[in-house]
């Protein structure tokens, strides 16, 4: 009995920490490698790297392209690509920037700054941005032109065009409700961020216990009631360490000041505020919550994911791959003109370099973030994640005075090791030769 019962526990293989914890092992790595980049340059910058004020830069910087790597991730898992994207954030930031400065005051006879004029511009810019899109799917769809051609040319075109749409001139923008969107002039402030991080907190709590209800409700097996407890222990000290930390960066003094005059008031003697979250964080956060169930909980998601696994498979399965690539790239299109709405606000103009090598830093973060380009094999979080690891680095290194030309490279190094790790991932797990 004691020989029999000594080699059953024998037998059982042991976990380790994270496979208890069930954590990806991709998304493991690229935390451990994030955790290594701030833990470098915080030494070599005195810790002003980790400063409240350098963590809402990289905040707000991080968000245009992050937006759009949540779309290419659907375009690569579909065995496409979009080297467009930053052309066509381009030219829906022309349209948008023309629109509320030029056309629509001129037509309709209403002051710049109106906000049914800010609210037709915001519409105009997601319908011209969906429509490019959609056109790019067709031609790939439906006129089996290769994805890499057909959003080459667009590169070019929507990149020129966006050029005649000004004329080649800078537009400035003005609108303090545009510029809501953009980050340093759209934040919620010390309480408000706190109120909404607390919320967040409880959400994914019950979101988790909600999930492993479910699991147990269907007879899935479900992690140990303390490794549960530890994962939502780390979530909820996550969202309040980044409210917290955000919450410690103050609104300067001048700032502070001209809003109280804008009002025609007074400052106060000692009045101080704090940044807190931006709502253009709070606009990826939404991005990265429909999008990931998009991927998860829909047909649309699941037919994505099937496409790019097995192409031949999924149309003979009666999936309509035309339309699906169509789908997929309109949505892509949405997402830029999202992009440059947030972009065009964070700059307070349009430029015409403005989106400029975006579509690089867009497949970088995808593709660091762990989504193969083989198709098939993506997330959400993981693009998000790998966004914010390349500007963790150029941050970084823009800090401690690396010229520009060397933070690229360095950038492009990342990426080729990122693919190189991914494809010995998947020797190792036999999914690819």
């Amino acid at each position: 009995m004691t020989d029999t019962g000594q080699a059953a526990r024998t037998d059982t293989p042991r976990r380790s920490l994270a496979e208890t914890l069930e954590l990806d092992a991709r998304l493991l790595g690229m935390l451990v490698a994030f955790a290594a980049v701030a833990i470098v340059f915080t030494i070599w910058t005195g810790g002003t790297f980790v400063g409240p004020r350098n963590i809402f830069n990289m905040a707000v910087q991080t968000v245009p392209v992050a937006i759009m790597a949540c779309g290419m991730v659907f375009v690569i898992v579909a065995r496409h690509i979009d080297l467009s994207v930053g052309s066509m954030l381009a030219m829906c930031s022309a349209v948008m920037a023309m629109s509320q400065s030029v056309w629509l005051p001129s037509l309709f006879g209403i002051e710049y700054g109106s906000p049914i004029i800010l609210m037709a511009t915001i519409l105009g810019g997601f319908v011209v941005g969906t429509a490019m899109g959609a056109l790019t799917g067709w031609l790939v769809g439906y006129q089996n032109i290769p994805s890499f051609i057909v959003t080459l040319g667009g590169l070019f075109v929507w990149r020129n065009l966006n050029w005649f749409t000004t004329n080649g001139q800078s537009v400035s923008l003005t609108d303090p409700n545009l510029l809501m969107f953009g980050g340093t002039e759209g934040v919620l402030g010390a309480p408000a961020s706190w109120a909404l991080g607390i919320l967040a907190a409880i959400a994914a709590v019950v979101a988790l216990t909600l999930a492993r209800r479910n699991k147990q409700r269907h007879g899935f097996i479900v992690k140990p009631m303390w490794a549960e407890g530890v994962m939502m222990g780390l979530i909820v000290a996550a969202i309040l360490f980044f409210v917290g930390w955000l919450s410690r960066y103050p609104v300067p003094v001048a700032k502070l000041k001209r809003l109280f005059e804008q009002r025609g008031e007074v400052m106060p003697e000692g009045f101080t505020a704090m940044h807190g979250l931006p709502i253009s964080v709070l606009i990826l956060i939404l991005v990265v919550i429909v999008m990931t169930i998009i991927a998860r909980k829909t047909r649309f998601g699941r037919y994505i994911f099937a496409a790019g696994g097995n192409p031949d498979a999924a149309e003979l399965s009666g999936i309509n791959t035309r339309l699906l690539t169509v789908k997929i790239f309109a949505l892509m299109g949405f997402l830029c003109a999202l992009a440059a709405l947030v972009a065009q606000a964070r700059l307070q103009s349009h430029g015409n370099d403005i989106g400029m090598l975006e579509e690089l830093r867009v497949i970088a973060a995808a593709v660091i973030g762990g989504t193969a380009l083989a198709g098939g094999v993506g997330t959400i979080y993981g693009a998000v994640l790998g966004a914010l690891i390349m500007q963790s680095l150029q941050s970084g290194m823009a800090m401690v005075g690396v010229d520009t030309p060397f933070q690229n490279i360095v950038v492009g190094l990342v990426l080729v090791i990122a693919v190189w790790v991914d494809i010995l991932y998947r020797k190792r797990l036999g999914l690819a030769k």
